[in-house]
């Protein structure tokens, strides 16, 4: 099983528009995070998760892989505002998408051409799925289990397949998630910056959780510029916890 960053980055990406603090205008490419998304990739089956309004550059940077489903962690504009791109993997039968039911109907007002009964030629055709937190469902036999998680006032979901735990948008983790991934290999957990926030962990929270959580290795996404330089944060961070790349592809352990 592999996992592939496609970005790392909060929802104004990084560098940031009209910022000039030393992250936004560094030259490490480790400091530039589009926004966040992965590809999770499990012998022949290519999972995406998020679809931002970066999924198109960053696809074609990943050599535009086949694809057989979208998972949804909540519709959010920086988490689905690509999903009109995904429309040269919808021909001939159109592309399933997973996610919970409120976020389906709320896709639905949002790109109600995605969902027509008679599509406009041309237009992506989306098969949407319920899912359930805790309730577990398969693709292509690789089976997933929704996390729940709080973002802010929202209830979202990560996820668990085999050995990896993804959750990213999170302030509060509730202990049924805690159990649900504790001792896992792999752990991908959003840390937005060292400074509190109203909806996302900080730092030391992301910390707290993968201590709690007690993977082999952990990777930290959803990251802006507040953060600080990957060359100055990295080796401040535990020995297992990395701050995730963009682009960087990840082996997970059985």
């Amino acid at each position: 099983m592999k996992l592939t960053f496609l970005g790392t980055g909060t929802s104004t990406g990084v560098p940031s528009i009209g910022c000039a603090c030393e992250v936004c205008r560094s030259a490490d490419p480790r400091d530039n995070r589009l926004r966040c998304s992965a590809l999770l990739t499990v012998g022949s089956n290519n999972i995406l998760i998020d679809a931002g309004p970066d999924f198109r550059q960053q696809i074609l940077r990943a050599g535009s892989p086949p694809l057989d489903a979208l998972l949804i962690t909540h519709t959010h504009y920086d988490h689905v505002g690509g999903i009109d791109d995904l429309r040269p993997y919808c021909y001939p039968d159109g592309f399933d998408i997973y996610a919970q039911a409120y976020d389906i109907d709320d896709l639905k007002r949002k790109v109600p051409y995605c969902f027509a009964e008679k599509p406009y030629p041309g237009a992506p055709v989306l098969h949407p799925h319920v899912i359930r937190p805790m309730q577990p469902f398969s693709i292509n036999g690789v089976e997933i289990l929704p996390l729940p998680v709080r973002h802010y006032l929202l209830d979202i979901v990560g996820f668990r397949t085999g050995n990896l735990a993804y959750i990213t948008d999170a302030k509060e983790i509730p202990a049924e998630t805690i159990d649900a991934i504790r001792g896992i290999d792999t752990l991908v957990i959003n840390a937005l910056r060292p400074k509190e926030h109203i909806s996302h962990m900080n730092l030391s929270q992301a910390l707290d959780v993968i201590k709690a959580v007690g993977p082999r290795i952990a990777y930290l996404t959803h990251i802006s510029h507040d953060m600080g330089l990957h060359a100055e944060v990295s080796p401040r961070l535990p020995g297992n916890v990395r701050l995730a790349i963009d682009g960087e592809t990840i082996e997970i352990r059985d």
